[in-house]
């Protein structure tokens, strides 16, 4: 796969969105870790659009809630890394059932999800890195070229040049924080519980984090919280020897993270803060920084979670149900 292969794909797939009488839904559909990438970009529909609606959805949730908007003025986003996942492949059928447009990314060319949808697009996939070849970018891509092409929204050149600067900021990043995340690995690998928290563009990366990395490839009990819900029972948790990943965002939502860092940090000695600002969101354009900031986040993370595996000597690949049983 190289750019241009890439890139012709997204182009394929906005000119299929351009020519549809109306589009009126966006359904972001997907399951796991795919599905977290949707609710940053349903964030951006949320931000941006005039009166398009976005809805993320887990894909057996959207089969079972059968949308009654879902038709031919909706586009079904989905995403499955291997192409597999067959809750995904059914809903990429029955949004074609529906008439509705399908446009699916996958690693996996010539996958179920591949044959299933209208238009794929594939993507890089290298944790460690970020780019505009990596999958939450890519679909970041495809969200503002729909809002460009159906209403006219215009940030998405500003938004492909910021995607342009995240290579060399987040090898960057990773670079210099090595320590960190050595620091991160030894206070925390005999921890039974680390809570994961923010809000607006980057809820799904904590969210992806909580049942990606800590409760799937770690088997650390963990939840992501929002940081506006923090005070609506889940502080109630909170203690000075309760772990807590607080992710700081930069935007409108920023006040709801300051606010649920005050608390936590007032009353837990194990808070791990990462600031958008700090990790260089600032440094891109206002209009666009907040729809770049879960970008860093997630390559930074994983980092993170690379070092813990290392010191739990629980390797990220090791599973004791998934893809070794009947479920």
């Amino acid at each position: 796969m190289t750019t241009e292969q890439t890139d012709a794909r997204i182009v394929n797939a906005l000119n299929a969105a351009a020519a549809r009488d109306s589009v009126t839904d966006i359904f972001f559909v997907a399951c796991g870790g795919s599905y977290a990438h949707m609710l940053s970009n349903q964030y951006i529909v949320e931000r941006e659009a005039k009166k398009i609606v976005g809805n993320a959805l887990n894909s057996a949730e959207f089969k079972a809630r059968a949308p009654q908007r879902l038709g031919k003025s909706s586009i079904v986003l989905t995403c499955s890394h291997s192409g597999t996942t067959p809750e995904t492949v059914e809903a990429v059928k029955i949004a074609r059932e529906a008439g509705a447009l399908t446009i699916s990314l996958t690693h996996e060319l010539g996958s179920p999800l591949d044959r299933a949808s209208e238009f794929t697009v594939s993507y890089v996939h290298s944790p460690l890195t970020m780019s505009p070849l990596h999958s939450a970018a890519v679909l970041a891509r495809l969200v503002f070229g729909i809002l460009k092409i159906r209403e006219g929204n215009t940030k998405i050149d500003t938004f492909n040049k910021s995607l342009e600067a995240l290579p060399a900021l987040v090898d960057n990043l990773i670079s210099k924080q090595r320590a960190k995340f050595s620091e991160f690995a030894e206070a925390y690998k005999r921890a039974t519980v680390i809570y994961t928290m923010a809000s607006g563009a980057n809820y799904g990366v904590a969210y992806s984090y909580a049942i990606c990395i800590l409760q799937e490839m770690q088997w650390i009990h963990s939840a992501a919280i929002h940081a506006g819900e923090y005070f609506h029972g889940p502080f109630e948790v909170t203690d000075f020897d309760v772990p807590f990943v607080q992710l700081l965002g930069v935007g409108p939502s920023r006040p709801m993270d300051e606010r649920a860092l005050a608390f936590a940090a007032k009353h837990s000695q194990r808070m791990t803060v990462l600031d958008a600002k700090e990790l260089g969101a600032a440094s891109f354009p206002e209009t666009v920084s907040e729809f770049i900031a879960p970008l860093i986040f997630a390559p930074v993370l994983r980092a993170y979670a690379d070092k813990l595996a290392e010191a739990k000597g629980h390797p990220l690949t090791v599973r004791r149900y998934m893809w070794k049983m009947e479920y």
